[in-house]
């Protein structure tokens, strides 16, 4: 039976000649990953299960990045449940303090994922890593307890689309404008349940950053997993990270996929996603001015070394206008210290941007730059639902990191133009 990437993917995992769209499994899994927010319900389910011991301990992930560094009581409360779990079962992939960077950033930077693998992860936004051609995507804590427990995890078999990526990006326009050009033609639900499978001769001119950016945001299309096949640049990039060996599955050519995009890179422009929905995306060149309260550049999505490049090239010589506030997180501190090391970080600073450290707070308001009633942030987070970063009258636009620097440069929403 003529399989897709994903279902190639989830039928070696099952121990299964093929799977088909529909089919309910049961399939082994590679890694376990929790953060700060949902490990706490999942340890107190996983203690719920009697005798449960983790199934390996070194397929297990916590890092800590939603809420830390603390920024109150409740917060201190749920990391330090994390810590008991992981001392209690000397996990050693347990990240905190100085260690924790994103999680989504700092998996595949660990070299703990790899092409072929299942990964998931109690974030709607795990399906992060099919950037690397893996299968990964996000579950409930109570999954994410059972998985822990059984090594194992339960799958509806996704149908799939395949988007198929011609033609380079060129100018400013960024894998961030790739998926958000993408929602913003099938919307939020188009994909519902659905693998993104991205294909053809465009990939290969996307970094492997680019492509965990573009996967990333699978979800905000309601896709189960978005997923690239891997190639060259991927099986560099994991040896590069010290991940295990690679397996990489490619679809068959008679697989059936529900239907068939096509991009061209080439004509993707600048755009921005308006409140309060990712497919509610219009070019940036074509908007009148909207004047932003703050902007931020980071998060799982956009916190990347070629993300801080973009964004200090757009600010190196400038100012933040005055009334802007600019918070920069690398999303890593490995990332954070090459940035420091080619100068971007001072670049930011001179600017007068905040550079914080490696943290999911900003993205879903939950501290380091919330927002006020009636402020406006633009942003290269992944979400801007009503009050998704702070007072429910606020509003967020979503960008890539080019779009977001020059419009703290300007003070409106503003598109980046080539100076060169």
């Amino acid at each position: 039976m003529p399989m897709t990437m994903t279902q190639k993917i989830l039928a070696a995992h099952a121990g299964k000649t093929s799977v088909q769209a529909g089919e309910l499994i049961i399939a082994g899994i590679d890694r376990v990953l929790g953060n700060d927010i949902t490990a706490p319900v999942a340890i107190e389910e996983f203690r719920r299960i009697k005798g449960a011991k983790p199934f390996d301990k070194d397929k297990i992930t916590l890092v800590m990045d939603h809420f830390a560094p603390n920024k109150d009581i409740k917060a201190a409360e749920q990391c330090k449940v994390c810590r008991g779990f992981a001392s209690e079962h000397k996990l050693p992939h347990f990240y905190d303090g100085g260690e924790m960077g994103i999680e989504h950033a700092l998996l595949p930077e660990k070299g703990l994922v790899t092409a072929g693998d299942i990964v998931i992860g109690a974030d709607s936004h795990t399906c992060t890593y099919g950037g690397l051609g893996a299968f990964s995507t996000g579950v409930g804590s109570t999954d994410m307890a059972a998985g822990m427990a059984t090594g194992k995890a339960w799958f509806k078999v996704p149908s799939g689309i395949k988007v198929v990526l011609t033609g380079k990006l060129t100018g400013y326009a960024l894998a961030k404008d790739v998926i958000l050009t993408l929602i913003g033609r099938i919307g939020v639900d188009g994909a519902l349940y659905k693998s993104l499978e991205f294909v053809d001769e465009g990939c290969g001119t996307l970094s492997v950053t680019d492509r965990l950016t573009i996967c990333n945001m699978a979800i905000e299309a309601g896709a189960k997993n978005g997923i690239f096949e891997a190639d060259r640049l991927t099986l560099d990039y994991l040896k590069k990270a010290g991940a295990k060996e690679p397996k990489i599955y490619k679809a068959d050519k008679d697989a059936a996929y529900d239907e068939v995009i096509e991009i061209n890179l080439g004509k993707i422009r600048p755009v921005v996603a308006f409140p309060h929905l990712p497919e509610n995306v219009h070019q940036v060149s074509k908007i009148d001015k909207i004047k932003i309260d703050q902007a931020v550049i980071g998060s799982c999505t956009n916190g990347f070394l070629s993300d801080m490049e973009v964004a200090a090239k757009i600010l190196k010589g400038k100012k933040v206008a005055k009334g802007v506030r600019c918070i920069i997180f690398p999303s890593t501190p490995k990332i954070y210290m090459d940035a420091l090391d080619v100068g971007y970080i001072k670049t930011f600073i001179e600017s007068g941007a905040i550079v914080g450290p490696p943290t999911c707070g900003p993205c879903l308001g939950g501290h380091m730059g919330v927002l006020a009633k009636g402020e406006r942030c633009v942003a290269t987070t992944n979400r801007n639902f009503v009050g998704r970063m702070g007072h429910p009258e606020s509003e967020v636009y979503l960008s890539s990191p080019a779009v977001a620097a020059a419009s703290a440069v300007a003070g409106y929403i503003k598109e980046p133009k080539n100076e060169n």
